[in-house]
């Protein structure tokens, strides 16, 4: 292993506690400045004037699960926020008037989803929403009053799987799923959905063809759209006529992000990631000031708030070497002001550079990945090292998403305790065009895993790491990952981490949430249809859980008892497989978490454990256990003896 004991341990409190700030925001007005930051050690809504931002308060007063998702009113009167109960997903809407301090459920509701249908720059106090109170398949549609509360039936949805609005918070379009596994999309006119789609997509445009959004005017409707073609390109679409343009494509990936005016609701700037986010600016306005951040900012970065004369942007910068910072940047004036650095304590900590690589699976599909090496892995800075590290192949979840490049506080914390990190867009990420897209169809546990395979044999050839000290790791399709990898090819790694993994595809999809239902078939024509005899075969052959006696190396299996979407019984039962095959491992249950984890101290107990448990098998650092677990909610079902100083730290 490189000599790195010079090089020091970042404390996990670092980067997995709470932020100093985090998600920085400017009121559509310019008045007001808004963030999340700890409370009583719970990340909470604060804010401050412009004039004076250090005349801070908190807005609002959450005490157990943090607040992570938040925006502004369009007419700046309140602040709105989701939250949900010990990570079921269903999140309710509430918000926050700024003058009075009055906090409003929104959605007052039990066992209820809310979703956002849409926003308007004309109609500043009213939003649509879905909800699922009435049957939890299908979101009907509302118009809510977000200063009085008031709430107004638009659509009884009995079918639809989402709903698109113009400015003037007129419903325009619906969306469902037809039999082919595609999307039909069906005009709305006065709050009736047409018999007959007005256009359609087939399966395999299904993910990479979306309505984007129509101008302020109604009068063009934008696409990002891959039908005829490979990569999804931007289309803007006379509504009164159906004349199409094309406006931006790119060979290697699909269009990404857009930026729009905020009057006209026109598109501005369009982004393409690849291996890296890049932006080309349409307005000449807009590109200058896109041009001179570029000449001030080191590393990736982006727009996260604008006022409504989008004068003032709210800025965050990601150098990836130093912690990410924000910044209030005012047009006219061509100034950067500080707000605020997300995680001060990283500054001058030894963060490691991701290094954007393709790799080249048996198939001759490229695989856009990123490589970071352990820290003191070499001397020049690149990506070859002086000598092998220990490995980590860190998997993505979805698995229809993607890796990015960026600060990654996983890949920092286990660079610095030892570990080469190499993450794989797998054939079936997204971003990448159909082709990539689809190439992964039918394919979990074989193509998609021979990928996997196909980037450690990289790495072992690239003298990265050697073949015996390569871990696999990641959560949700990343979690499936790890068991496949342990049980379908156990000879290849070293030992795994699974975060919310199912074990058995069958069960995954007989226990999907409910308002997955109408979009069901996706899961059906990409993994196999466990309602035919071949695609339940296929999802069978598939199942880690089925050769769960297949297992030889340690396994470390963590689970949120609350997940909706990858139920606790897809951890118990491979758990209880292995048990009865007499193969040992770790089972760490949050009672309090669902698909993933929240809270802080939930996620330093994770950590803890998990750079304990990898340090046993492949020889990397680690701090002590110490009292993390009892400062969680973490409960050790199974194994507490595979983890060296597990058992000590819950003893003391």
């Amino acid at each position: 292993m490189p000599a790195f004991d010079t090089f020091p341990l970042i404390p996990r409190d670092d980067l997995f506690g709470n932020p100093t700030r985090a998600a920085g925001k400017i009121s559509p007005d310019g008045k007001w400045l808004s963030w999340l930051a700890p409370k009583d050690g719970v990340l909470n809504i604060w804010m401050a004037p412009v004039a004076n931002p250090d005349d801070a308060r908190a807005m609002t007063n959450a005490e157990d699960r943090p607040i992570r998702q938040y925006m502004w009113a369009p007419d700046s009167k309140s602040l709105l926020y989701i939250q949900d109960k010990g990570g079921d997903e269903n999140f309710l809407l509430y918000g926050v008037d700024i003058a009075s301090g009055k906090e409003t459920t929104l959605t007052p509701f039990e066992n209820t989803r809310v979703d956002i249908v849409g926003g308007s720059e004309s109609i500043r106090d009213k939003i649509l929403i879905g909800l699922n109170n009435r049957d939890p398949q299908f979101h009907d549609v509302h118009l809510l009053n977000l200063n009085t509360g008031e709430l107004t039936l638009v659509i009884e949805n009995d079918s639809y799987a989402g709903f698109m609005a113009d400015d003037t918070l007129t419903v325009r379009m619906a969306l469902r799923q037809n039999e082919a596994g595609g999307t039909d999309y069906f005009r709305v006119v006065d709050n009736k959905v047409e018999d007959q789609p007005f256009t359609s997509t087939e399966m395999e445009d299904s993910l990479t063809t979306n309505p984007a959004g129509y101008t302020n005017d109604g009068s063009i409707l934008y696409w990002l759209d891959s039908r005829g073609r490979n990569t999804a390109a931007l289309y803007a679409e006379v509504v009164a006529s159906g004349e199409r343009t094309l406006i931006a494509e790119d060979d290697k990936a699909d269009i990404g992000g857009t930026i729009r005016d905020r009057e006209t609701g026109e598109v501005q700037a369009y982004s393409v990631n690849y291996l890296k986010t890049e932006w080309t600016a349409i307005d000449a306005d807009l590109g200058a000031s896109l041009e001179w951040l570029g000449t001030q900012l080191d590393g990736e970065y982006g727009i996260s708030s604008r006022t409504d004369d989008d004068r003032i942007w709210i800025v965050w910068n990601d150098p990836l070497t130093a912690p990410i910072a924000t910044y209030i940047y005012d047009r006219d004036a061509a100034s950067l002001t500080p707000f605020y650095v997300t995680r001060p304590e990283l500054e001058g900590a030894p963060l490691q550079p991701m290094h954007p690589v393709e790799i080249t699976a048996r198939d001759g599909l490229i695989l856009p990945c990123y490589l970071t090496l352990p820290v003191g892995a070499n001397s020049d800075g690149s990506a070859n090292p002086d000598t092998p590290s220990p490995m980590v192949l860190l998997v993505h979840g979805g698995p229809w998403a993607r890796d990015d490049y960026g600060f990654v506080s996983t890949v920092q914390w286990l660079a610095n305790r030892g570990y080469a990190v190499l993450q794989v867009n797998f054939r079936g990420s997204t971003g990448f065009g159909k082709d990539f897209l689809n190439a992964a169809n039918k394919q979990w546990g074989l193509a998609m895993h021979d990928d996997l395979i196909d980037a450690v044999e990289w790495a072992i050839d690239q003298g990265l790491t050697a073949a015996d000290k390569v871990a696999i790791m990641g959560g949700s399709y990343g979690g499936y990952a790890a068991l496949a990898g342990l049980t379908f090819t156990p000879e290849v790694f070293a030992c795994g981490v699974d975060i919310v993994g199912p074990s058995n595809l069958e069960t995954l999809l007989a226990t999907i949430p409910p308002y997955w239902a109408p979009m069901v078939k996706i899961f059906h024509e990409r993994m196999g249809n466990p309602d035919s005899e071949e695609g339940l075969a296929l999802l069978k052959a598939a199942s880690p859980l089925y050769k769960a006696d297949q297992i030889s190396k340690p396994l470390l299996i963590l689970q949120g008892a609350n997940d909706p979407r990858v139920k606790q019984s897809e951890s118990d039962q491979i758990v209880g497989a292995m048990k009865d095959a007499g193969v040992p491992v770790t089972y760490v249950l949050y009672p309090d978490e669902g698909h993933g984890f929240a809270k802080p101290n939930n996620n330093i107990a994770y950590t803890a454990i998990a750079e304990n448990f990898l340090a046993s098998v492949l020889g990397g650092r680690s701090e002590p256990i110490g009292d993390t677990v009892k400062a969680s909610t973490a409960e050790i079902l199974e194994g507490v003896e595979h983890v060296a100083g597990l058992a000590d730290a819950l003893a003391e």
